[in-house]
C-alpha cells in the first residue's frame, strides 16, 4: 500500500519528527528498499538540521502552550462580553415550562456533540454558548 512507498515513510517520519519526543516506530520482517531511503532520507536531514542550529546557537525547544478542550474554550471570553441580543424569533425560556425546557437543554446538548463529533466546531460553540445562556438565565430566575 501507500504507507510503503518511499514519499510516504518519509513524511510520516518527518511528521513524528516535528515533535520534541516524537518516533516512528516502522514495523517489518526486514529492511525494504524504501525504508532504507526513507532511513538514510531522514538521517540526511537531521545532520543538516543539526548543523544549522549549531551554526546559528538555536536550541531546539517545544511549544510552551497550555491544550484547550475545545468544547470549554470561548467561556473566559463570554464574561467579558456584553450579553448578546436574543433573536425575536427566538423562544422564551423564562415563560416555558421546567420539563420542556429541560427537554430543549438535552437536544442542544445532543446537537453540540454531534456537530463537534462532524468537526464542525462553530456550531458546537454556538450550541454550548446557547446551553449556557439558558442556564444562566434560569439560575438568575431560581435566585430571584
Amino acid at each position: 500500500g501507500f504507507l510503503r512507498a518511499e514519499r510516504s515513510l518519509i513524511q510520516t517520519i518527518g511528521r513524528a519528527a516535528r515533535n520534541l519526543k516524537g518516533k516512528a516506530i516502522l514495523y517489518a520482517d526486514e529492511i525494504t528498499g524504501s525504508m532504507r531511503s526513507a532511513l538514510d532520507e531522514t538521517d540526511r536531514r537531521r545532520s543538516k538540521q543539526i548543523e544549522h542550529n549549531q551554526a546559528h546557537g538555536i536550541t531546539p525547544q517545544g511549544i510552551r502552550k497550555a491544550v484547550m478542550d475545545v468544547m470549554h474554550a470561548g467561556y473566559e471570553d463570554l464574561r467579558a462580553q456584553p450579553a448578546a441580543r436574543v433573536a425575536d424569533d427566538a423562544p422564551d425560556y423564562r415563560r416555558m415550562p421546567p420539563q420542556k425546557l429541560a427537554k430543549h437543554l438535552k437536544l442542544l446538548e445532543q446537537q453540540m456533540h454531534e456537530a463537534a463529533q462532524n468537526l464542525e466546531f462553530e456550531q458546537a460553540a454556538a450550541k454550548r454558548d446557547e446551553i449556557k445562556r439558558i442556564r444562566e438565565m434560569t439560575l438568575e430566575l431560581d435566585q430571584a
